[in-house]
């Protein structure tokens, strides 16, 4: 059975299927895409996925003096969000969330994957305080094992995380099936979900790999 009629919304995972999103996915994965134009398309793809992620954030009233009277409006509630991108290739989509949420803390986690046995290992983690108080919105542009994203929510929530979403680009269904039973709680907002792991837990037809590519490393 197809992920998508095993998860759902109702489940906190959310595949964004709008054309702008797609339209641009399908020029990340063409291989001939050269690192400057594949950076702003992850910066392009990130604001616009957080936009739909975003849209619970908590509201409280303000006046404001508008040249004709004042008036209540409306403005984000509470401790400000703390963006947390895995190393290294959740960088890359930083500045497309920022460009939404200029006030937001950022944090880092660091993790690498095992070669061989395609698990990850944790090196780097230094994420905003309060941490417990805000929305926290993790950024890995690849979903596959899911083990990366697993062990950095895990993290997160070691340190007193509790409102937590996860944004990728590409998913794999592997990933998304760990991810969900690892951590119910979290929403996971997914660009596109691919077919499949291949024997080298690569997401295919993926787009190869996304830190070499926003880099432009090999």
């Amino acid at each position: 059975m197809a992920i998508e009629n095993i998860y759902g919304p109702e489940d906190g995972v959310f595949i964004q299927n709008h054309p702008l999103i797609q339209h641009k996915i399908t020029m990340l994965r063409d291989k001939n895409t050269g690192t400057n134009e594949f950076r702003k398309l992850i910066e392009e793809i990130a604001m616009l996925m957080g936009f739909e992620a975003l849209w619970d954030l908590p509201l409280e009233d303000v006046e404001v003096e508008t040249p004709i009277e004042t008036c209540k409006s409306p403005v984000i509630a509470g401790k400000k969000l703390a963006i947390v991108p895995i190393l290294r290739a959740g960088l890359g989509m930083v500045s497309g969330i920022t460009a939404l949420t200029p006030t937001a803390k950022i944090g880092h986690i660091g993790l690498y994957r095992d070669e061989v046995t395609h698990e990850p290992h944790e090196y780097y983690c230094k994420l905003p305080s309060p941490i417990e108080l805000r929305t926290i919105i993790v950024l890995d542009p690849m979903l596959a094992t899911g083990g990366s994203a697993s062990d950095a929510i895990r993290m997160i929530k070691e340190h007193g995380g509790v409102h937590i979403k996860f944004l990728c680009i590409i998913a794999a269904p592997e990933g998304i099936k760990r991810l969900h039973e690892d951590h119910p709680d979290v929403q996971i907002y997914v660009g596109h979900l691919d077919r499949e792991l291949n024997e080298n837990a690569y997401i295919c037809p993926g787009l190869g790999d996304a830190g070499d590519r926003i880099f432009g490393t090999k």
